[in-house]
């Protein structure tokens, strides 16, 4: 499916039907979508408007080649480069939403930060500027006084991202995941939902304390991992400046926005581990020509 993303009401219509996608896929329940125990997994970090490395990780994951591909995808938007002092990451987004329908099931986007930060009009900058705002002034500069209908389109497809991707074997894939002082306010059943709006918004919502967190200790992580009945976590949200990294046991983190961002080719029939995933891991730079 091409889309003219100069269109309005092509990109309104591209956005609704993504979001229909996302949340008719038979493996998703609540805000988890779970993946069976063959088959192959590219697993991603922040990628921040990055086209080239949204590129190459398409290629990587080779996902005409069957149903049993999958890859995992997150925080789209908000990149570094202005255009007239213009954030126009919306047609990243509006990429990834053509594979989501081109390759329904394979095509994960996991709830970031920034992208919740974009539907509540919560004020966030990676040093910039405030990125909402940016973000805004790109769809008016793009479709004039259609931009609002634009945005709500936008707001309809990042409501139904989901929080986590579960593996059968038991890696847990999010954006990030609560911080150990958040805890006493957070819900963990926030998966087995949709959140609502109180639980998008910052300071106590769970959905949000889900994306926004950094703090963790090993006592915290394992027992999330017992309530969710999950063995490894691989997450994002932070700069990770090897690419990927572990800072604690049964954690990874991804970073994929920059020179030496990476991905993880993992096989789904694999136990995770700490070092089996961090094995895994390719410097995007090392791969050839994106498909774009």
């Amino acid at each position: 499916m091409s889309v003219n993303l100069q269109n309005a009401d092509e990109t309104i219509t591209l956005f609704e039907k993504a979001a229909a996608v996302i949340l008719d896929d038979p493996k998703r329940k609540g805000s988890i979508v779970r993946l069976p125990s063959e088959g192959h997994l590219i697993i991603s970090g922040d990628l921040h408007d990055h086209l080239i490395h949204l590129g190459k990780i398409r290629g990587l994951a080779n996902l005409e080649s069957g149903t049993h591909r999958h890859v995992l995808l997150q925080e789209l938007i908000h990149g570094p480069n202005l255009t007239h002092g213009c954030d126009l990451s919306y047609r990243m987004l509006g990429k990834v939403a053509e594979e989501i329908l081109a390759f329904p099931g394979q095509v994960h986007v996991v709830l970031g930060n920034h992208e919740l930060a974009q539907r509540t009009r919560s004020g966030v900058s990676k040093g910039g500027g405030n990125n909402v705002e940016l973000f805004n002034d790109g769809l008016g500069m793009v479709f004039g006084t259609e931009w609002t209908r634009v945005a709500d389109a936008i707001d309809q497809f990042i409501d139904a991202l989901p929080l986590a991707v579960i593996t059968e074997s038991g890696l847990f894939c999010s954006h990030s995941l609560p911080a150990v002082n958040a805890m006493p306010h957070f819900d963990p059943k926030i998966l087995d939902r949709t959140p609502a709006d109180a639980d998008q918004r910052g300071p106590a919502g769970s959905a949000y304390l889900m994306v926004w967190g950094r703090k963790f200790t090993q006592a915290h992580l394992e027992s999330l991992a017992e309530e969710w009945n999950v063995s490894m976590f691989c997450v994002g949200h932070a700069w990770v400046e090897m690419g990927v990294e572990s800072s604690l046991p049964g954690l990874v983190a991804i970073n994929s926005d920059h020179e030496r961002g990476s991905i993880i080719s993992w096989d789904l029939a694999n136990e995770p581990t700490v070092d089996e995933l961090m094995s895994r891991a390719r410097y995007l730079q090392t791969i050839g020509s994106p498909l774009v």
